[in-house]
C-alpha cells in the first residue's frame, strides 16, 4: 500500500469528511496533522476526567496511527536529512504518546501537541506555487 493510501486510511479512521479522496497532498496532510490534534485532545480530556479507559485508548491509538500514516508518507528523495529528522521525532511524538497513555501523562501530549503545531504552522506556510509544483511532480510519477 502506498504512503498516500495509508495515510488516506488512517484520516478515515478517524472520521474523515468524503473531501479526504479528492485531497490534494498538501490539504491532505493538512487533514492528517488536524486529526491527530483532534485525537490527542481527546486523549487528553479522557486522562483529565479519569476513567474512560476505553475511549482514551482508542484516542490514543488514534493520534497514534495518523502520526506513523504521516511518518510513512514521508518523501525522502525531496530531502532526505528533513525527511530523516521528521522521522526521528514522528518516532519520539509515538512513544511520547505511548508513555501518556500508560502514565495518564497530560504533559506528555501537550508536548506532542506542541510538537505537531510547530509541524502544521511549517507546512501551512508552504508558498501554493511551491505547493503546487510538488503535486503536479506527484502526478507525473
Amino acid at each position: 500500500m502506498s504512503p498516500r493510501k495509508s495515510a488516506v486510511r488512517e484520516y478515515r479512521d478517524v472520521g474523515a469528511s468524503t473531501r479526504v479522496p479528492s485531497a490534494d497532498p498538501h490539504t491532505l496532510i493538512l487533514m492528517l496533522l488536524n486529526g491527530a490534534l483532534d485525537a490527542m485532545a481527546a486523549a487528553k480530556g479522557c486522562v483529565q476526567r479519569g476513567g474512560a479507559v476505553e475511549e482514551k485508548g482508542r484516542s490514543f491509538a488514534r493520534a497514534i496511527n495518523i502520526i506513523d500514516g504521516l511518518r510513512a508518507s514521508l518523501d525522502r528523495s525531496a530531502s532526505p536529512d528533513l525527511a530523516d529528522n521528521l522521522d526521528d521525532l514522528y518516532d519520539y511524538m509515538g512513544r511520547r504518546l505511548l508513555h501518556a497513555n500508560m502514565r495518564d501523562d497530560s504533559e506528555a501530549v501537550d508536548e506532542v501537541a506542541s510538537l505537531l503545531r510547530e509541524i502544521k504552522s511549517a507546512w501551512e506556510s508552504i508558498p501554493v506555487e511551491l505547493r503546487q509544483r510538488a503535486d503536479a511532480s506527484a502526478a507525473a510519477l
